[in-house]
């Protein structure tokens, strides 16, 4: 292990009291700069030309992720003896994070730096990693990743893209039919998954452009994203050489999980920047906009709105920079054990499937929320193209789906919970049992602690014993059935994303104001209060929902009655809290948390 005391393995936030985390305002200065860099960038190459990106202009993107690699911002998790700056994975989410700001440009820049280069740099052998890895890192050539089938999405291994040796052993012919592929217009190399022969599980190739018989179908018409490429790509006969095999046979669905996994969380911070952006538009425009002789910015109505914006963004925030150093660590920890560093990296990154699965699905739907409420900000204007909430609002909608939809990932959620609860070191089961054995000796009593850090920490650990709780008895009720009762696991999954976001958001404002000592202090708490007492509010119903649908009627009410105890707070003035909020984005105008 770490010799940090609070390094946590995946899951074992919900057994273990938390007492310090990693926040973004411990980034470092060269991470910073990193980080102004990607901003200059945006500035610069993205913003001035985002109506031609949409418009698809033919050789843009393609220009863009050259112009990006010139600087070196494609190589940011690529080692240096393959022309990358070989920095951490904190440092890889912080790009991430500020380039999710770029729209279309985001989808293409984290498709080529993701799955278009980490499959090749985690499971290519040396040679496969000496010839693609430099031209990827500095953007002479581009990547895609080639996995979705028109009859396999959520279910990929079910793919029949099929590889077949020739009898020389020189080459294996692919046939099939990819769709859905990002940069598959402009890209170089593909990652590209079919089943040898007859094969049960998928192997992975790289496949380049110029092959023989690859073919590309044209340009999708999206709802959203409209300045990435995305195209159907068909394999007739495409002949590709033996040495272009990536990893083992029958690899390849492993590999194909693992890169998921790694999107997965790299969309928890991607949704950062484009969270950020949407809230400068909503506020701008409600400091210019006048109705009945105000400022809209003056109504209660709107203060809400902004208040619940700034809440959310400053809480996926908070759980991203938190998951980003455990990664960090556990990378570390495997290399001072003797992994190398690609063994390390990708056992860190299975380490925290769940909590990469958490971020997934509430950094999503944060900025569903953020982007909606924008275009309500806006009112009528807001439904005009002419708006730059427009492209906010239709860009958003695909992380939802991307990486795997967000009831896959609240079903991986849960599937890990319950993983973790098994393995012989955890102390999930033990814990769970102890709160079911006590349940009857669960007060109505109210939290007794003066200092509000002491009464949140009393406040998380009740949402964890709720969630332990239900996952317990769910599961102990149902037996082998559980697994096939998705309503049932996304409610759990849903208690556990609002835990882990509740803890993180308390464990950053913490440390904020032991660090600060400035006038936003009073605001960090408004914050915490506002979002714990929505997310007592979710795990109450969520549940509700879990027990309405297993419980006997032996247990019915003395669970019901442990989570309405477990979930009460104390009264606080949410209104005010949220106007304070939205009193200092208003002054400030622009996000300034």
């Amino acid at each position: 292990m770490s010799n940090n005391p609070n390094y946590l393995k995946g899951g074992e936030f919900l057994t273990r009291d938390v007492e310090d985390i990693f926040i973004p305002e411990e980034l470092s200065e060269e991470q910073k700069m990193i980080s102004g860099t990607c901003d200059d960038f945006l500035k610069k190459e993205i913003f001035p030309l985002l109506d031609e990106i949409d418009a698809n202009k033919a050789g843009m993107m393609r220009e863009l992720l050259n112009k990006s690699g010139e600087m070196g911002l494609l190589g940011i998790s690529l080692p240096e003896e393959y022309m990358g700056f070989g920095q951490s994975f904190t440092t890889s989410m912080l790009t991430s994070d500020r380039f999710g700001a770029g729209f279309s440009f985001a989808v293409a820049y984290s498709a080529h730096t993701g799955i278009g280069s980490l499959p090749i740099l985690y499971y290519g052998t040396e040679e496969q990693k000496q010839k693609y890895l430099p031209k990827l890192a500095t953007g002479e050539m581009a990547g895609a990743y080639c996995l979705t089938e028109p009859n396999a999405g959520s279910d990929a291994n079910s793919g029949k893209t099929k590889a077949v040796l020739s009898a020389d052993g020189k080459h294996y012919t692919l046939n099939g039919q990819k769709m859905w592929i990002t940069n598959g217009g402009f890209a170089d190399v593909f990652t590209v998954f079919a089943k040898i022969d007859d094969d049960r599980i998928l192997s992975a190739f790289i496949v380049e452009r110029n092959f023989p018989g690859i073919s590309f179908g044209a340009e999708e018409k999206k709802m959203g994203i409209k300045g990435s490429s995305t195209v159907q790509i068909f394999f007739n006969d495409c002949q590709v050489p033996v040495e272009n095999l990536l990893g083992k046979r029958g690899e390849g669905f492993r590999i194909a999980l693992n890169i998921l996994h790694i999107g997965r969380i790299k969309l928890g911070a991607n949704v950062l920047g484009a969270c950020r952006n949407t809230i400068n538009y909503s506020v701008n425009y409600a400091n210019e906009r006048k109705q009945f002789g105000s400022l809209i910015s003056s109504f209660g109505a709107i203060q809400y709105k902004l208040a619940n914006q700034v809440i959310k963004a400053f809480t996926i925030e908070s759980a991203v920079y938190r998951t980003s150093k455990y990664i960090d660590e556990t990378i570390e920890n495997g290399i001072a054990t003797g992994k190398d560093k690609s063994q390390a990296y990708l056992e860190a990154i299975g380490e925290y499937a769940m909590e990469a699965a958490i971020l997934k699905v509430f950094g999503s739907e944060v900025l569903d929320y953020i982007v909606d409420e924008a275009v309500q900000i806006y009112g009528g204007m807001g439904f005009s193209a002419e708006m730059p909430v427009d492209r906010c609002y239709r860009d958003s909608r695909i992380n939802r789906i991307f990486e795997g939809t967000n009831e896959i990932n609240r079903m991986v959620c849960t599937d890990m919970l319950l993983k973790f609860a098994k393995r012989a070191d955890s102390k999930i089961f033990v814990e769970s049992k102890a709160i079911f054995d006590a349940i009857g000796n669960i007060s109505n009593k109210a939290i007794e602690k003066d200092d509000f850090f002491e009464y949140f920490n009393e406040v998380i650990k009740n949402f964890k014993k709720i969630t332990l709780l239900l996952m317990y008895r769910a599961y102990e009720t149902l037996g082998k059935q559980f697994n096939t009762e998705q309503e049932i696991m996304m409610h759990i999954a849903d208690m556990l994303i609002q835990t882990y976001a509740a803890e993180s958001v308390v464990l950053r404002v913490k440390k904020l104001m032991d660090m600060h000592a400035d006038d936003k202090k009073i605001l960090y708490k408004d914050i915490v209060d506002v979002f714990l007492y929505e997310a007592a509010s979710q795990i109450r119903k969520s549940a509700a929902d879990t027990i309405f649908s297993f419980a006997s009627d032996a247990e019915f009410s003395q669970l019901q009655h442990a989570v309405e105890t477990l979930s009460s707070l104390k009264p606080v003035n949410i209104k005010v809290a949220r106007r304070n909020i939205a009193k200092k984005l208003i002054e400030e105008n622009k996000y300034c948390f």
